[in-house]
């Protein structure tokens, strides 16, 4: 099996197999891990605005979790810690850019690291890598076309989409629509409607 084939299947797995392999010392599970929640971790920052800062707030929250991971109670949860780090991160990254924090009151209960992540971002964070999850989940050449539509900004037209996927121009439209029924399905077996 080729490597990226491999690590996509290693995407799919559970959390608590990826957590489990990753603890066993598997480097390949490691970086399936990372790959499953990459985008999850990069748009916290994003949506607080820290765009200049997301890619040290993503090593930082990837250093957390590999020195944390053994102690990590219920791999299960992965995505809900890795949201609540990521949240307490962006706001010390923002507090540490404001600067007019008086001394003192670093321990204070304001604390950054105190401060619970907002629900309605809980929700929709956890939504959008639901979303990610059920696209890994689909056959490749549907998660490529899907994302080559609806993740490229702009989206690729059909005629690029059909030259990448080799298959006929005529034909992108019918198999876009199997592949987001495929894209419900899977939703819906998550529990979304």
């Amino acid at each position: 099996m080729p490597a990226e084939a491999a690590q996509s299947e290693r995407v799919a797995w559970s959390d608590e197999r990826l957590v489990a392999a990753c603890r066993g010392g598997d480097s390949d599970a490691w970086a399936a891990l990372i790959d499953k929640y990459k985008n999850l971790i990069y748009s916290i920052p994003i949506k607080h605005g820290l765009h200049q800062e997301a890619g040290d707030i993503f090593q930082s929250v990837c250093l957390d979790l590999l020195s944390e991971l053994p102690r990590l109670r219920e791999p299960k949860a992965i995505a809900k810690w890795l949201i609540q780090t990521c949240y307490h991160k962006c706001l010390a990254s923002q507090r540490r850019s404001e600067r007019h924090v008086e001394l003192g009151e670093e321990n204070d209960a304001t604390q950054p690291e105190a401060a619970p992540v907002p629900e309605e971002m809980l929700v929709e964070v956890q939504r959008e890598q639901a979303v990610r999850n059920a696209l890994s989940s689909l056959p490749e050449r549907c998660e490529r076309m899907v994302r080559m539509l609806f993740y490229q900004d702009p989206p690729l037209p059909y005629d690029e989409v059909a030259r990448q996927l080799g298959i006929a121009t005529g034909s992108v439209g019918f198999i876009r629509g199997r592949c987001l029924t495929r894209l419900r399905k899977q939703l819906r077996k998550m529990g979304f409607e």
